[in-house]
């Protein structure tokens, strides 16, 4: 006997692909909502918008107007053709059928590009991560969980600020636009929203040559947050209390702090001072 077709959630229009649980679907459908978006992106003319997770096309329909060009990332091989379909007339919107954590986000556009997207909370810190990745976005603006934009905006010393905080605000200038209630979506996850806008820094804290070991590092502390900087640096770094007080006083850290009172050009100090310590063992090895 054959199982009943699944119910239609009654509040969604005839006709939609439907969500799709396993991959994090939330459809935003306020459309005030979604122009705050798009003006927190602010597109011109000459631009082109890299989209992840365009859905429905509520949010390409607005960038797809201002932009010159469009390139809409999609997983949901159902939404992929019903996407192309949609802007088949449009001539500025290209739909890519792949899994944004497996391409480069510079190649797909080609050039200079702004980035935006409704992301799925299960990957919310991959794609900050991999958007930071150069080639940067001009600029970035996400749908993301309330809690991870305010984790990302945070200030050292502050309940939330910690190693996402940290790797963000090393590379980039975070702000939360605004937040976003559960009602703005179809379906309605079951948390709060924000509107985050993540703008490159001219000059990130460290070189791009050393961006990994200085994630490395923070994550490093940050897994030891509950223990002043003398025992953080002694454990990661294999030195005895009066080593790890020098590496520190060099990088112009209190040995008595903890990790999350330390801003990224801290621990961007921290870490070149780190490095002395192993280039200096490395010669001595190198000469005995």
């Amino acid at each position: 006997m054959r199982g009943r077709p699944p119910r239609r959630d009654r509040s969604e229009p005839a006709g939609f692909p439907r969500a799709r649980k396993r991959l994090g679907q939330h459809f935003l459908v306020d459309r005030t909502v979604l122009d705050r978006i798009a003006d927190a992106l602010a597109p011109t003319s000459a631009d082109t918008v890299v989209e992840i997770g365009p859905g429905r096309g509520a949010l390409t329909d607005l960038l797809s107007a201002r932009a010159k060009r469009v390139v809409a990332i999609e997983l949901d091989r159902d939404l992929v053709p019903y996407l192309r379909d949609r802007y088949r007339e449009a001539g500025n919107v290209e739909v890519i059928e792949r899994d944004v954590l497996q391409i480069s986000l510079g190649e797909v556009a080609g050039g200079d590009f702004l980035l935006a997207g409704n992301v799925p909370y299960y990957i919310t810190t991959p794609i900050l991560f991999q958007a930071l990745e150069p080639p940067r976005p001009l600029r970035a603006v996400y749908l993301v969980q309330r809690e991870v934009a305010e984790r990302v905006v945070a200030p050292p010393g502050s309940r939330t600020y910690g190693a996402l905080s940290v790797n963000v605000q090393g590379f980039a200038h975070a702000e939360l636009v605004g937040r976003v209630p559960a009602g703005a979506f179809r379906p309605a996850p079951a948390v709060e929203s924000a509107i985050l806008r993540v703008t490159p820094r001219e000059t990130p804290v460290v070189d791009p040559s050393i961006e990994r070991e200085f994630r490395t590092l923070v994550q490093e502390a940050f897994g030891l947050r509950r223990k002043q900087m003398r025992r953080v640096v002694r454990t990661i770094a294999s030195l005895d209390a009066d080593s790890a007080d020098r590496v520190l006083v060099a990088a112009s850290v209190d040995p008595e702090s903890r990790p999350e009172t330390l801003s990224p050009e801290d621990f961007a100090r921290l870490l070149a001072a780190l490095r002395s310590v192993r280039e200096a063992r490395r010669v001595s090895d190198r000469d005995s």
